[in-house]
């Protein structure tokens, strides 16, 4: 592994850590990893007819979202022929640093470039490319402090697209690190004890490690109302839950699919009892987490065929969850039931079997972003769909937006070199 020593913060370095903590979005679909701004945000009531634009930025190639923090917007794109992390200012889009983390890799999906989303936290930002090289970058300077690879360090397989490979051996890896307490968990995917591994966050040491999966392309996240605290990883062949004190594996739910092709992010739902993953053969599932003894069972509530997702991560109210099905319709499930509420055949696209859309909330108004580029601010209701306005906001795209303080990055672009476009929402 990478170590790089480190000299205390500069006085640069303490101002920038001071203003973190603000209504930023720091990471992969926000705050917390489920699409819901924090609380300080809100969006807004209407969406402006042309929204303006702050500033414009070159993006190369790639998949990853912008996070945004400590009023910096940070982009992980290729540039000349490398994956490469840079940080631009939100005020005018200037770039601060780059930071060169690997070669790109090049597959018959996407162009060559990263396609797993930066994660902040303080005064560090982390990043994973394609072939699994995971680095810690200083926010201020984009100087590497640390860094793993998950093939040299940890026996993890990459292979690319050859074959009949399956998950990120083949397509790369995609799912973002998780940040909990002093550890950051990433999906390794090392089939000899390290699927999941657990680092020390500021030093790189290695905590715990897990179970016995290969990769797939979901990140992992974090279930802390469950009566054990644990992780939840979509893997390859079957989701599990992983203890975030010990690495005990909790509980284990095989899924296998063609290739190995589970994308959405793991919902959470019902105070922590209800897990929802799927693909689009498996359908949306709910897992039913028990209490067993001193860990947790896992068991199948439902299924709901026709909100199988693709490549789409939605969110859960209370009662319900929404998000992109079959053929692009956005669709709402009852999480009691799995029972289909309503559906809105083809509310994405143009190409059905292709269609994404992006989900962030704020607990009374949605907005997605579907993939021919436009914006739709939304209503969650249980009883039927609510458009309030749509606006074009950029061409095609698969990514996530990025909002904080009424604006939202957002990748114009989505199988060539395109921009990063910051738009004044509200």
């Amino acid at each position: 592994m990478l170590h790089l020593s480190r000299r205390a913060l500069t006085c640069a370095g303490l101002v920038f850590a001071a203003v973190l903590g603000r209504a930023d979005w720091p990471q992969w679909r926000g705050p917390d990893r489920t699409g819901r701004l924090p609380a300080a945000e809100t969006l807004p009531a209407r969406l402006p007819d042309v929204p303006p634009v702050a500033w414009k930025a070159r993006a190369g190639e790639g998949f990853a979202s912008a996070v945004i923090a400590a009023g910096r917007a940070f982009l992980f794109d290729g540039q000349d022929g490398r994956e490469t992390l840079r940080a631009v200012s939100m005020e005018d889009g200037r770039e601060a640093w780059r930071a060169d983390i690997d070669e790109a890799f090049k597959d018959s999906q996407g162009p060559p470039g990263p396609r797993c989303t930066p994660v902040v936290d303080g005064d560090r930002v982390y990043v994973q490319s394609c072939r699994g090289e995971l680095r810690c970058v200083s926010a201020l300077d984009g100087k590497v402090l640390w860094g793993a690879s998950y093939t040299r360090d940890f026996g993890a397989v990459f292979v690319g697209e050859k074959g009949a490979t399956p998950g990120a051996r083949r397509h790369g890896n995609n799912g973002s690190p998780l940040v909990h307490g002093d550890l950051l968990i990433a999906s390794v995917g090392a089939t000899n004890g390290a699927a999941v591994v657990a680092f020390d966050k500021r030093t790189g040491g290695v905590r715990w490690k897990a179970g016995n999966e290969v990769a797939a392309y979901a990140p992992p996240v974090a279930n802390l109302a469950s009566p054990v605290p644990h992780v939840v990883d979509f893997m390859a062949d079957a989701a599990l839950g992983v203890e975030l004190g010990t690495g005990r594996v909790l509980w284990r739910f095989p899924m296998r699919t063609d290739f190995a092709r589970h994308v959405m992010t793991p919902v959470l739902a019902m105070d922590g009892a209800l897990v929802l993953v799927g693909s689009h053969q498996t359908a949306l599932m709910g897992l039913r987490l028990n209490p067993e003894g001193n860990g947790l069972g896992v068991s199948e509530a439902w299924r709901c065929r026709e909100a199988a997702p693709n490549f789409s991560s939605g969110f859960a109210t209370r009662t319900h969850y929404f998000g992109l099905g079959l053929g692009g319709a956005l669709t709402c499930v009852e999480l009691a039931t799995g029972r289909l509420a309503w559906s809105r055949p083809s509310w994405a696209g143009p190409v059905a079997e292709r269609a994404h859309a992006s989900f962030a909330w704020d607990g009374t108004r949605a907005l997605s972003l579907v993939d021919d580029g436009q914006l739709v601010l939304w209503e969650p209701d249980a009883a039927g769909y609510r458009e309030v306005s749509r606006v074009q906001a950029c061409g095609n795209t698969w990514c996530q937006p990025a909002i904080a303080g009424g604006l939202a990055v957002v990748r114009d672009g989505l199988k060539t070199t395109g921009q990063w476009i910051c738009l004044r929402i509200r």
